[in-house]
């Protein structure tokens, strides 16, 4: 079974990321063959700063590596460098139906909360697609708004096997659906793109004045409420134990949940489960040479697997002659 995901280096590292897609990644190390990529072309959508994203690409790698990904255990690499899946991305370009690609959600979105539209930004799902192909990935660990992205990718390979021949493996997305949506700090998905996020790795300060922002009412504390359609309890409920989240339940429905009590108990469980990777996050950094060392050896294996599909893909299209 080939896994396959990846995560943008254009921002902090948020506990949106972590349940979203980094934590079933590194669980799978060792039940499949594990692709993990920082996808830095699709960051340039959004980021135009050099030394931000060139610092990004190494925190993120730093992120994965001190959370628990192994580079033994699995192929981790940058997204730029495996030039196969520039040329891929065209190919594909050339078959993929402009109303397909009107009808992703993700573009609208994005422009709607301000982001500048752009032709990379509108056939960012072909670039997407490509990444999965190349590997001949089975399956795509994902949050539930990138689904239909892969639905894209899946419309994509179809329509190339029907035209050149079977080619390329189609791709199931894999989504928890207790995990489907990570709420931020207002309520919305957890998006880098909203700034509402809880980035992993603050320093305990910073940490804390993210997690008492948590967006909650101002019901009275003895005032039954339900606690699904809390935001705060929605984040806490990812950390607490489960006998202590049962009693915080109860405090909800029957009364009695003060939510700054409850903002300094997520405090605690966050430092409890990160700190220890804050550490050895640390150590990863203070040697930038390391980790592209890691990176590079990630992406002569990652250029080994692509170079077996870019040579059947140029043959079934006709480029070989």
């Amino acid at each position: 079974m080939r896994i396959l995901s990846g995560i943008q280096p254009s921002g902090q590292l948020h506990i949106g990321n972590y349940f979203g897609m980094m934590r079933s990644m590194i669980a799978n190390m060792d039940r499949a063959e594990l692709y993990a990529f920082i996808v830095d072309l699709h960051a340039l959508t959004s980021v135009h700063d050099r030394e931000r994203l060139s610092r990004g690409t190494l925190e993120a790698a730093a992120d994965f590596l001190a959370l628990g990904l192994d580079p033994e255990r699995c192929i981790f690499w940058v997204q730029s460098d495996v030039p196969e899946v520039t040329e891929l991305t065209w190919i594909l370009s050339t078959l993929t139906p402009m109303g397909l690609l009107e009808r992703c959600h993700s573009y609208k979105d994005k422009i709607a909360k301000g982001v500048a539209p752009s032709h990379g930004l509108f056939s960012y799902p072909v670039l997407m697609a490509a990444d999965i192909l190349l590997y001949q990935a089975e399956r795509v660990p994902v949050g539930k708004d990138q689904k239909q992205h892969i639905e894209v990718a899946r419309d994509i390979a179809i329509k190339f096997n029907n035209t050149f021949g079977d080619t390329f493996v189609i791709p199931e997305p894999v989504i928890d659906e207790n995990l489907a949506t990570i709420p931020g700090l207002d309520g919305q998905k957890m998006s880098k793109s909203y700034g509402n996020t809880i980035p992993i790795f603050l320093p305990p300060k910073e940490l804390k004045k993210r997690v008492m922002a948590i967006v909650t009412d101002s019901r009275p504390v003895e005032e039954p409420k339900d606690p699904d359609k809390c935001n705060l309890y929605n984040i806490y409920k990812l950390f607490a134990p489960a006998d202590r989240l049962a009693e915080v339940r109860g405090l909800y429905l029957n009364g009695g949940a003060m939510y700054g009590k409850i903002k300094l108990e997520l405090l605690d469980l966050l430092i409890d489960k990160f700190g220890p990777a804050q550490e050895k996050r640390a150590q990863l950094l203070a040697d930038p040479g390391r980790i592209r060392d890691i990176l590079h050896q990630g992406a002569e294996k990652a250029r080994a697997k692509a170079a077996i599909t870019i040579d059947l893909v140029r043959d079934r299209a006709g480029l070989k002659y």
